[in-house]
């Protein structure tokens, strides 16, 4: 694929703040504690303790099964993945937790000075692309960025090759976006990465200049984008294939791959690392393992409709394969700095 190899990720401070202000905007920032320079030697008693970024809706049906398959004891404390980092940097190495399953790699990132490397054998069941160059965290699954269409008044020939032709004039009013999603967040965040600065502002600028109708999230968008009320919307790809499950074929949305790369096809990785706190980490690479198995990744395939990472195992439904799409030529390292994207999101008005 085309993302490029990976770099350690290497966080700045205006992430850090980003991840602080779930827990309190007026707080400063705790300095990261230093990692044990060994694990133990062997499992501590007592549960393995999983701090989930993503939703227990999501992924709770997933760890109930590892815990029914293999009798292992796993107890989950979900939140956002800013504010369970912000949670683990203020515990250090006195945290109850052995592993950290964040949606994005920013929240790895975030405290990768506490996660300890994982084995070869795991991290080389995913392509370099979807992991961290330091071995420190391994990709489970992807969200594919694409642009939500309604199908009664367009096709996929009507649609521009990339984000920059949703500028045109030709777009005014009929185009939705959800600003305040992380999602699109991140998307702009590799549009900076991928643009600069100053493209993204006047890209954004033009966006703004068409009148985009804003939605608090995804899930209204592809909605409104059905409906007719909006003709297209900037999303993740998995939203759609959740409602033609509950519709069924005549929902009134399609997704479309950009055809022309760039931030518009970014993939999105979630993933999960070890604490090298944990006293437990047998236990936490036998789950960090499970999530790579075929069980696991089918199952993010066939109920989440996301892309599963691990070889061997297609996506779902009639999704492009990976390696097609025209992906945009960025690390994910490069998708760090959210605290500068929300700033210039500020400026320009697109949140207030």
């Amino acid at each position: 694929m085309c993302l490029a190899p990976h770099r350690a990720i290497a966080l700045g401070s205006t992430i850090l703040l980003l991840a602080l202000c779930a827990c309190s905007p007026t707080d400063p920032p705790p300095s990261t504690p230093a990692a044990p320079a060994t694990a133990p030697a062997t499992d501590a008693s007592g549960p393995l303790v999983l701090y989930s970024g993503r939703s227990e809706s999501l992924v709770g049906p997933l760890i109930q099964a590892y815990r029914d398959e293999t009798g292992s004891e796993v107890e989950v404390r979900y939140g956002g993945t800013a504010e369970l980092a912000a949670t683990l940097l203020e515990e250090g190495d006195r945290s109850p937790a052995d592993l950290f399953y964040a949606q994005d790699p920013g929240g790895l990132g975030a405290v990768d000075a506490l996660l300890a490397p994982l084995p070869s054998e795991t991290l080389s069941r995913v392509a370099d692309g979807f992991r961290d160059g330091d071995g420190r965290w391994v990709g489970v699954s992807g969200r594919a960025r694409v642009v939500a269409y309604h199908r009664a008044t367009l096709a996929p020939a009507d649609l521009p090759e990339d984000l920059k032709g949703f500028t045109d004039a030709a777009w005014k009013g009929r185009l939705g976006w959800a600003p305040s999603n992380a999602s699109f967040q991140t998307m702009v965040t590799g549009m900076r990465a991928a643009w600069g600065d100053d493209a993204t502002r006047s890209w954004l600028e033009g966006i703004l200049a068409n009148e985009p109708v804003a939605y608090a999230s995804n899930t209204p968008l592809v909605a409104a984008v059905a409906a007719g009320e909006v003709e297209v919307g900037l999303t993740n790809h998995y939203y759609l294939y959740r409602f033609l499950a509950e519709e069924g074929d005549d929902f009134g949305a399609r997704n479309h791959f950009l055809p022309g790369g760039g931030p518009g096809s970014l993939v999105m990785v979630s993933g999960v690392g070890l604490l090298s706190s944990s006293a437990r980490p047998k236990a936490a690479r036998a789950l960090v393992d499970y999530l790579l198995d075929e069980n696991a990744q089918s199952y993010f395939a066939s109920t989440t409709y996301e892309y599963p990472l691990a070889a061997g195992v297609p996506p779902a439904v009639d999704l492009p394969a990976l390696e097609s799409l025209n992906l945009v030529d960025l690390s994910l390292g490069e998708l760090a700095d959210l605290q500068g994207t929300v700033t210039l999101l500020q400026e320009v008005g697109a949140l207030p």
